[in-house]
């Protein structure tokens, strides 16, 4: 293997948040995504950190290593026990990635990755290159090896597959309808919390098979509220709560015993909370909770 300098290693290092966030859009999973890095650093090694363009062969490398596991991220959703949603992050932490502007915080938001699902490998490949970081068609045709009318022929049918997805609302609105959903479910509001629901609204409560989770999808407000007062509820959790930003958006974050046990999303529906996302899974928690520890401090933690 040839020797990697200090030049290409700084080079490497300098790509690495990108290349994170590329991966991490593209496999929904902080752990497949630092996988999928840490092969492209042994590729970048083996090739002593000499190539003519860094950023457009690592781009490559991290696309194409994507590609080839997202067959088996899907095969093995489909025996995924109960809702299978997004590994959450902390987008406040630069190591994950771009995520400044409304565009990025968008690509990498709960909602859209869960949608993504619906894409082929490629379609999804293209999208992101696109839609979250600004590849030309010429440029992602030459990631994926296809023509340019190939890549715009694909990213046509992904748009048309996501366009019935509604925009993500400011973060000033989830934060203020976020406090007060939570703080009526605690108080064990009942009227309070439905008036806060949409009619429609639907909760998916990821646990993997591995705590406690509702295995299939819970809709409408009556049951949707009755069901988070059953888990939020006066007496019924008595961790501590925190905000922070995950995913590019504000989310109640639950600790217990200073160990984080779950993460809510909430998503609107115009005034009203339109889609709640509880992620309970301690796998998928393991990465966040890194980046809680690391980070020092959270805004909002409350006993």
């Amino acid at each position: 293997m040839p020797a990697v300098t200090t030049e290409a290693t700084q080079s490497f290092t300098a790509q690495r948040p990108r290349l994170f966030g590329l991966a991490y859009r593209m496999l929904g999973s902080a752990h497949d995504a630092e996988d999928v890095v840490q092969d492209a650093w042994l590729r970048w090694a083996g090739h002593g950190g000499t190539v003519d363009n860094p950023a457009a062969w690592l781009t490559t490398v991290v696309t194409r290593l994507c590609l080839n596991r997202l067959d088996s991220a899907r095969a093995r959703r489909e025996t995924y026990v109960g809702p299978w949603l997004p590994e959450p992050i902390l987008t406040t932490d630069p190591a994950t990635g771009p995520a400044a502007t409304v565009e990025e915080r968008e690509s990498v938001s709960l909602a859209l990755l869960t949608t993504l699902e619906r894409l082929t490998p490629p379609e999804r490949a293209v999208y992101v290159l696109r839609e979250a970081f600004g590849h030309s068609h010429a440029e992602v045709a030459a990631v994926l090896d296809v023509s340019e009318a190939g890549s715009r022929q694909l990213h046509t049918r992904a748009r048309r597959h996501l366009a019935t997805e509604p925009r993500t609302p400011t973060t000033a609105d989830v934060d203020a309808l976020l406090r007060r959903f939570v703080a009526a479910a605690r108080d064990g509001d009942l009227a309070g919390l439905e008036s806060l629901l949409a009619d429609d609204v639907t909760v998916w409560s990821d646990g993997g098979g591995k705590v406690s989770a509702a295995r299939r999808p819970i809709r409408g407000r009556d049951a949707v509220a009755r069901f988070l007062l059953g888990v939020l509820g006066r007496g019924r959790f008595r961790g501590r709560g925190a905000a922070a930003e995950v995913n590019g958006a504000p989310a109640a974050l639950a600790f217990l015993d200073d160990e984080l046990v779950g993460v809510l999303a909430v998503e609107l529906d115009g005034d009203t909370v339109g889609t709640v996302r509880i992620l309970r899974n301690p796998d998928k928690l393991a990465f966040l909770a890194d980046q809680v520890s690391r980070s020092g401090a959270l805004s909002g933690r409350s006993s």
